[in-house]
């Protein structure tokens, strides 16, 4: 019995261990990449090739299914099937730490060719547990203007001039300039518009935009009822953005038209699965968030939110805003589309916490019924019976009854 739970255990435990590792990462950003449990699969398998290597290769290669519980929760808490080349990668870094670190075990005779074969296999398992992931967002070749307009502090900070987390990434797809005078548009090569909470425009300014936008320019315009982004500054003080949108006006003569406040932050799945961390958003009477329509020879999309923006609702390191594995929402790639640009990568999101218990408790269920299976397949595989030989008597001596 005893030994039937410790191969029990052999089987399950490194498995357990790379799901619960994996999950720190994947709860910080919310995202569910088979990549943030390649290395804690690297830092399990290897030692346990080198400790089971003994004991024999099936065994060793059951607790493969130890990664199998990662992946499971990756399709159980997002909704959808992990990324295919990510999964592979995954099984790949772990069968190459499993077989890497059996067959660098020292044994006699020691066998060069063998040692060098396993320490390759080790190196490339950390080769792709560190160039296998989405990589930092790298500029572009070509970059068109971006003319930015908005009264949120995209470009400053309360020590002086700094650039937001999300212009950094879009300075990454677009050459960005700040405009504190619509009519400066006329003027400008920009043929793409931010238009972000702006401070009050004279009606001289909100014809500019209009003229701009229908001469064949395209505005991305966000419009937040319940501005709530943080600031030190005292109210009323003319630094801080409205707290309420003031381009009705505009926004009127368009055509678009809201009928209802989304209060309180929520976590907004689009069609296609991209996600977007919302705050007191503004919904169209078709209960769309985002509303597009042809404008002259140009086009608008317009957001009735503009905290969406803030790198608090969708950044984990703020430190960090052009590595997309730290990103907590796909806004930024997202306001990248709507401008006529892309980022790269597909990512895959927890959906509620209910579907999050529910992949955390089949992945463990698994994890343990494929270890009872091993263990009822594998029983002959331990050293204890393996390494039993037929006892030899000598000539004329019998073995005794009983």
């Amino acid at each position: 019995m005893m030994a039937a739970l410790k191969r029990v255990l052999i089987l399950w435990l490194p498995g357990l261990a790379i799901l619960l590792a994996g999950l720190q990462r994947a709860f910080v950003t919310g995202q569910t990449d088979p990549w943030d449990w390649a290395w804690p699969a690297l830092a399990v398998m290897a030692p346990m090739g080198l400790w089971l290597a003994r004991r024999g290769w099936p065994l060793l290669a059951w607790t493969m299914g130890g990664v199998a519980s990662a992946l499971l929760f990756c399709g159980i808490a997002a909704g959808r099937w992990p990324d295919p080349v990510a999964a592979i990668g995954l099984v790949v870094v772990a069968l190459s730490a499993v077989v890497g670190g059996a067959l660098v075990r020292p044994v006699s005779p020691l066998n060069a060719k063998r040692m060098a074969g396993g320490v390759a296999l080790l190196a490339l398992a950390a080769l792709l547990a560190w160039r296998g992931p989405a990589q930092p967002i790298q500029p572009a070749t070509a970059r068109p203007a971006l003319a930015v307009i908005t009264a949120l502090p995209l470009f400053w900070d309360q020590q002086g001039r700094a650039d937001a987390a999300i212009v950094t990434v879009l300075r990454t797809r677009f050459t960005v300039q700040p405009i504190d005078d619509a009519r400066q548009l006329d003027s400008s090569p920009a043929r793409l518009l931010l238009l972000a909470q702006p401070r009050a425009m004279p009606p001289e300014a909100l014809v500019a935009v209009d003229r701009w936008v229908r001469s064949g320019g395209r505005a991305v315009v966000l419009a937040d009822p319940l501005l709530r982004w943080p600031s030190d500054l005292p109210m009323g003080d003319r630094r801080r953005a409205p707290a309420t949108s003031l381009l009705e006006p505009l926004l009127d003569h368009w055509g678009f038209a809201f009928d209802r406040i989304e209060d309180g932050e929520r976590r907004w799945f689009l069609p296609d699965g991209t996600l977007l961390t919302l705050s007191g958003v503004q919904m169209s009477s078709g209960s769309n968030m985002v509303q597009r329509k042809r404008i002259g020879r140009g086009e608008v999309v317009l957001l009735g939110d503009a905290d969406l923006i803030d790198d608090r609702l969708w950044l984990a390191d703020p430190a960090r805003p052009l590595d997309p594995r730290l990103w907590s929402a796909d806004t930024p790639a997202r306001v990248t589309h709507w401008l006529g640009a892309t980022t790269p990568g597909d990512r895959r999101w927890m959906r509620e916490g209910s579907d999050v218990v529910a992949a955390l408790r089949w992945a463990i269920l698994a994890g343990i019924g494929w270890a009872i299976l091993g263990a009822l397949l594998l029983r002959r595989a331990g050293p204890g019976r393996s390494m039993r030989t037929k006892k030899v008597y000598p000539e004329g001596e019998a073995p005794k009854s009983g």
